[in-house]
């Protein structure tokens, strides 16, 4: 956490790899070169989940890059251009010297071809989603396994196939529109596939991720959470050395991780701070101050600010006027606080891998700019430490889990930095918040009793601006709507909108009508992201 009121990211060097607090990266890494896919954090994500480390990086990182990291193996995405398109995004070939495991997906199959000297034509008709692979390979194949179901289910999304396979590769399985659907070259350690390995709908996906990163490239599954945090809190130690450290609480999973990670490395040379905007979710800032400051034995400061904020946000209306209001008095109040703290060097954040993603690379377009992402200012005097840089949202809860965080911290679905302040459509007053946490509340506890709470990414409640006609122990109101909005989602850099069970939606809506006064209509958001985004605001 920055002194910003979110959970964000700071900027990659131009290769494309995070450059979290040092000695964080295992020696043994996986890179997923990114061709601008949309699964390319997918990929990253299933090959640490086969206990393999995995970084993203970006499609035109160089040979000689690659010779200096010495990456365990290399996996090369998919992505939405054609190999023969002007300004495609190409591989240095002189990674295919290196003698590096290599492992195309779709597009990088198909580069793969075209590089080596194979043919990749437009078959006139492409596939996309569920299709039938049938296996060629009499003798077996060394990436589908010695014995694989000759009839196979793949996940496909092209339109070029490749028609000529590069000298020294065999073909060992085709679909209907792909007559070359798996290709290998066991001598060169090189392996394509047509199809999505990484998704769920691919049956077979994960263990042909698996073969190829235990079998055929020699990765040890040695990538786990204990060993992660291991290596985190000697790294941190080496950072900090003798020195103390300031942290800004959100009430987030990701700050209060990386909180509790490095107060496990320097203990009482960690200082929290928690600025109390006023604009949490109910009962939000007593538990956060009740964990950090009694259970976890942490130095916290509390600033109760909310006052202030909602002086400030008077007649704001704009949906970024009101970002950029709280961030700036955020670094203020920050600050104020902080100031006592004199021989604090470190600034504690809890930046997450998806957030350096999201926040732009070559290949990748910028979606929105996190709060850590050029959000600091220029003169910052402190030394950033980034522990849960390199992880992704699973894997930071494990983490706090391991570290003993209670389930209410660790499971807390993400919340927008800005607070209740973007879920309130239109000006933000003191009468407004009370009205959204009391709905929200309800939205979430009765998420909790159905037992979806872990399979929602996130459920809460928005206040819209307009007013609408009700009839309440027959009399007429003229009441403000209260928007539930519950979403699935896996990163949230796509998300669908949850199939909700119908006496579960009456539930939270005669619950909010009944028990929130100024509230007299109940609607549900329907919206997946895209085209919509999760937050209203």
């Amino acid at each position: 956490m920055t002194p910003s009121p979110s959970d964000a990211a700071t900027t990659n060097d131009n290769t494309g790899i995070a450059s979290g607090s040092p000695g964080l990266i295992p020696d043994q890494v996986v890179f997923v070169v990114d061709f601008g896919a949309q699964y390319a954090q997918l990929i990253a994500r299933r090959v640490r989940e086969l206990n393999v480390y995995s970084e993203i990086v970006r499609a035109d990182i160089t040979a000689a890059e690659i010779e200096r990291r010495a990456p365990a193996a290399l996996i090369l995405s998919g992505g939405p251009a054609s190999v023969h398109v002007e300004g495609a995004p190409l591989l240095d070939p002189g990674i295919y010297d290196l003698g590096i495991p290599i492992f195309g997906i779709c597009y990088g199959s198909q580069l793969i071809a075209e590089q080596l000297g194979g043919r990749v034509d437009r078959s006139g008709q492409g596939e996309y989603g569920r299709t039938t692979m049938t296996v060629e390979a009499e003798a077996g194949s060394s990436l589908l396994g010695p014995e694989p179901e000759v009839s196979q289910t793949v996940w496909m999304s092209h339109f070029d196939g490749i028609t000529e396979l590069p000298e020294g590769f065999i073909g060992c399985a085709s679909t209907p529109n792909a007559p070359i659907a798996v290709l290998e070259n066991d001598t060169a350690r090189i392996w394509g596939v047509q199809y999505h390995p990484e998704v769920i709908h691919t049956p077979d996906g994960m263990n042909v991720l698996r073969r190829f990163l235990h079998e055929l490239a020699g990765c040890e599954p040695s990538w786990t959470v204990g060993s992660f945090v291991d290596s985190a809190v000697e790294a941190i130690r080496a950072q900090i050395g003798d020195g103390r450290a300031i942290c800004g609480l959100s009430g987030g999973v990701d700050s209060a991780v990386a909180a509790a990670l490095v107060h496990a490395a320097i203990g009482h040379r960690l200082t929290c701070v928690y600025v109390d905007t006023g604009l949490m979710r109910m009962g939000e800032s007593d538990q956060v101050v009740d964990t950090f400051q009694r259970h976890q034995g942490m130095e916290l400061i509390h600033v109760r600010a909310g006052e202030r904020f909602l002086d400030r946000l008077a007649e704001v209306t704009e949906p970024e006027a009101k970002r950029k209001t709280i961030g700036e008095l955020f670094i203020r109040v920050f600050e104020e606080a902080s100031g006592g703290i004199e021989d604090a060097n470190f600034l504690v954040q809890g930046t997450l891998y998806p957030d350096v993603i999201e926040s732009g690379t070559a290949q990748a377009a910028k979606i929105k700019s996190h709060h850590n992402v050029g959000g600091l200012p220029e003169d910052l005097e402190f030394e950033l430490v980034e522990p849960l840089r390199n992880l992704f949202k699973d894997e930071v809860r494990q983490v706090g889990t391991k570290l003993g965080l209670p389930d209410e911290i660790v499971w807390r679905q993400p919340f927008p930095g800005p607070g209740l302040a973007v879920r309130i459509i239109g000006e933000v007053t003191a009468e407004k918040v009370a009205v959204l946490q009391q709905a929200d509340a309800i939205v979430r506890h009765e998420i909790r009793l159905a037992g979806l709470e872990r399979e929602i990414w996130q459920a809460f409640a928005v206040m819209a601006d307009i007013r609408s006609v009700g009839v309440m122990g027959d009399e007429r109101t003229y009441a403000h709507p209260v928007i539930i909005r519950a979403v699935t989602s896996e990163d949230a850099m796509t998300a669908d909108w949850a199939r909700l069970p119908y006496d579960l939606l009456e539930k939270m809506s005669n619950r909010i009508i009944n028990e929130v006064d100024g509230v007299n209509r109940v609607v549900y958001d329907i919206t997946s992201k895209p085209p919509g985004t999760i937050e209203w605001e």
